[in-house]
């Protein structure tokens, strides 16, 4: 029971942890040491931060607690990557993924703990949403990729995508507060410029990461440009229809003048007809923007089919010689279950509806 009643260290601000350190008579200065230790060194222990006090390192242990994630499970599939079984303080678990290719280590990190939403090719969204994740704990994902990117391939991560399991828009609070944590060059340093967002559309908050000046990109789970067949793959969006979406990108490009990627997947008989790709192509004329085509990565629902590869090089060429940029996304760890709309806690039975 003890371990209730502290408070996790790293819910303070570093004026809160000096307020701390003024309050039990320690010098304040020493407030940004251990403030370095949890955000720039990611330590999971106080006895890890030896040019703290061993006195002062017990009346941390005795007032506050690191509430750091644990791999539960790691699987290395066959093409390098690697997915992580997450395990959270109060037991609950998520999944995150290393992906490497010969530029780059990307790493794929969830925000919240199953899902709000119900796109229905998605496995993430079996699950019911439990919580939101807190910003250490995406924050922690992103370190322990790190540090198996390095581990595993001797290079340092260079990417992040926000596109585990979770919306990220609907985790709003913890999630910027989490890439602030990411960025800050007295933590890890990771340029925003290398982290892309992925939402499935929630106009009324990408207004709002417009109006806060975020760096970060932003890609769109798109999947159909006709309203009809949007929702029959993702019901939610009867609240969110395609000209309120368009609307909120258009005033995002205003804002930051960054250009978005739209993610897209074409199934067989749902949006594999020429109506389809000109709908897309049409809403792209209307935003500065770029379409990955992306490999669509089975959950066991017959309704949802990939479709014929001439159908992938048709909205391919249609996009190209609409001089729209295009380009076709293959899957990654399909055989952990770590591709994209995989990750569903299939080795822990938490969550499932």
């Amino acid at each position: 029971m003890e371990k209730l009643t502290k408070q996790d260290i790293r819910a303070l601000s570093l004026e809160e942890l000096e307020s701390f350190f003024e309050s039990i008579g320690e010098k304040v200065f020493r407030a940004k040491q251990v403030y370095n230790w949890l955000w720039q060194k990611s330590v999971f222990s106080f006895n890890e931060m030896t040019n703290i006090s061993k006195n002062t390192r017990l009346i941390l242990e005795k007032n506050f607690i690191i509430n750091n994630i644990l791999i539960d499970l790691q699987q290395k599939s066959k093409d390098g990557t690697i997915k992580n079984s997450v395990k959270l303080h109060d037991g609950l678990v998520v999944e995150s993924v290393l992906i490497p290719t010969s530029k780059r280590i990307t790493a794929c990190v969830s925000s919240q703990v199953g899902c709000s939403l119900d796109c229905s090719f998605c496995a993430t969204s079996l699950l019911k949403r439990i919580r939101n994740l807190n910003p250490d704990e995406i924050f922690d994902q992103v370190v322990v990729i790190g540090k198996q990117s390095k581990f595993y391939y001797s290079r340092s991560l260079t990417n992040i995508v926000f596109m585990g399991m979770g919306e990220p828009l609907m985790n709003y609070k913890n999630v910027l507060s989490a890439i602030k944590k990411i960025t800050e060059p007295e933590s890890l340093g990771i340029s925003p410029k290398r982290i892309i967002l992925s939402t499935s559309g929630i106009p009324k908050m990408i207004k709002k990461l417009a109006d806060d000046k975020v760096k970060f990109g932003l890609a769109i789970s798109l999947h159909s440009a006709r309203q009809s067949i949007r929702e029959q793959i993702m019901p939610f969006t009867k609240n969110f229809p395609l000209e309120d979406l368009i609307e909120s990108l258009q005033y995002w490009y205003k804002k930051t003048n960054k250009p978005v990627t739209f993610e897209y997947v074409v199934w067989k008989g749902i949006n594999d007809k020429h109506e389809d790709i000109e709908s897309l192509i049409k809403l792209c004329y209307k935003i500065p923007s770029k379409v990955n085509l992306i490999q669509y990565n089975s959950i066991g629902n017959s309704k949802f089919i990939q479709a014929p590869q001439v159908k992938i090089i048709e909205y391919k060429e249609a996009l190209e010689n609409a001089n729209i940029t295009v380009t076709i996304r293959h899957s990654r760890g399909q055989d952990i279950d770590a591709a994209c709309g995989q990750l569903a806690n299939k080795n822990n039975e938490l969550s499932v509806v």
